[in-house]
């Protein structure tokens, strides 16, 4: 098991951020970005925010209930 580290402690300013391009190029989705072997999470409208991180294994687990439909519902 990887030990996540504590995003307070991170630097993120050369966090290359991504989005998807599903959010009709407006400021109200998530964007992703690798963080050594973390994926971090951000909220797009509040970039200065403490961003989120998590294992590849668990953003995997979220990426395939999301494509198997386990989330529509949340539409």
């Amino acid at each position: 098991m990887i030990d996540k580290p504590n995003p307070a402690e991170i630097d993120f300013s050369d966090v290359a951020w991504e989005k998807s391009p599903f959010s009709g190029g407006s400021d109200n989705c998530v964007e992703f970005g690798i963080v050594g072997q973390h994926i971090a999470i951000r909220d797009s409208k509040n970039p200065t925010q403490t961003p989120l991180v998590y294992t590849r294994t668990e953003i995997g687990a979220l990426l395939d209930g999301a494509k198997s439909g386990a989330f529509d519902h949340l539409r």
